[in-house]
């Protein structure tokens, strides 16, 4: 009997409200409302913000460790949004939030990688921060989040980049849109594309580059040999096309060696769990079916094995 496919989600958060602005989660839930009730299905901005607040009640990362063995799902990549510079009604520091995600990882061995974020406008202290995340936390990662109101290619950044070359960690980045209360027009994926010059050692990860700007994405990802995409945030689409058409364009493109499977959770809890997810990208019919087993492998676990392996290699030397 055929063994299933190893399965490396790198794309997730923890599910708590610790380490997101309540603005920010108003928001997000303002455009569910405005959606909604324009398919007919009117509903409360409060009663939906109670579902969703509910759903964010997995500090440490118990509920969604058993939604990842349901899945099928063998390790996550946690990301660390670094909001609390650019919106202020934060519940923790950005050094409280890395502790909290050292907490998980060590309370679920072998299940978690984690990408330390920092707003580059923190100064010295925000790079000590992330310097120490990787050699004492454990960390594998850089996650930036430029709508909080600086490019991926601001300067100050320059030093986090250094950082990641001489560890051997790669950078995700947020693209497109996000809660309204942050800025879109630094969100594009070309303005990442100086960093990823300068840094031509340094590998970047282009969040849900299967939804948006894809056009740009997948210029980047055939052209700079160290920029990659990953395709969460696929599930917007499904209320429109069960099929995960987004998905099945991303592989169809000659880019298998460059896309990362990912989920987005806890963002998408609303709609169903991680196996649900899972099952819509990996079923018989679904976007990867007509893939050959070496391009399925590529996407589902082997790409972002291959990024993350680089630090253990240079570790173990």
């Amino acid at each position: 009997m055929d063994q299933p496919m190893k399965i490396i989600d790198s794309h997730c958060h923890i599910a708590s409200e610790e380490h997101t602005p309540l603005s920010f989660i108003e928001g997000s839930v303002a455009n569910m409302v405005v959606a909604l009730t324009a398919q007919g299905v009117p509903v409360s901005a409060k009663k939906l913000m109670n579902i969703f607040m509910n759903k964010m009640q997995d500090p440490l990362g118990d509920s969604l460790v058993a939604e990842m063995e349901a899945a099928g799902i063998s390790k996550s990549v946690l990301l660390i949004a670094d909001f609390t510079y650019a919106l202020k009604d934060c519940r923790l520091s950005i050094a409280e939030s890395f502790n909290r995600h050292r907490e998980v990882m060590l309370r679920h061995p072998g299940k978690f990688e984690v990408f330390g974020g920092v707003d580059p406008r923190w100064g010295k202290d925000g790079l000590d921060l992330f310097e120490r995340s990787l050699t004492e936390f454990g960390f594998s990662g850089f996650k930036i989040y430029p709508p909080c109101g600086f490019s991926p290619s601001d300067p100050a950044l320059f030093p986090y980049y250094e950082l990641c070359a001489q560890h051997h960690v790669p950078v995700l980045l947020h693209i497109g849109p996000t809660a309204p209360v942050l800025d879109f027009t630094i969100s594009s994926p070309f303005l990442v594309d100086t960093a990823a010059r300068l840094f031509p050692t340094v590998d970047f990860i282009l969040a849900h580059g299967a939804v948006s700007f894809v056009e740009e994405c997948v210029m980047l990802c055939r052209f700079r040999p160290n920029v990659y995409l990953d395709i969460s945030g696929y599930q917007a689409c499904l209320g429109f096309d069960p099929t995960a058409a987004a998905v099945r364009n991303i592989v169809s493109l000659g880019i298998n060696h460059k896309v990362l499977f990912g989920t987005d959770f806890p963002v998408f809890r609303l709609q169903g769990e991680q196996k649900d997810f899972v099952q819509v990208v990996t079923s018989e019919g679904g976007p990867l079916a007509e893939l050959n087993e070496r391009d399925k492998s590529l996407v589902l676990h082997r790409n972002v094995e291959r990024l993350l392996e680089q630090r253990a290699v240079a570790v173990a030397a």
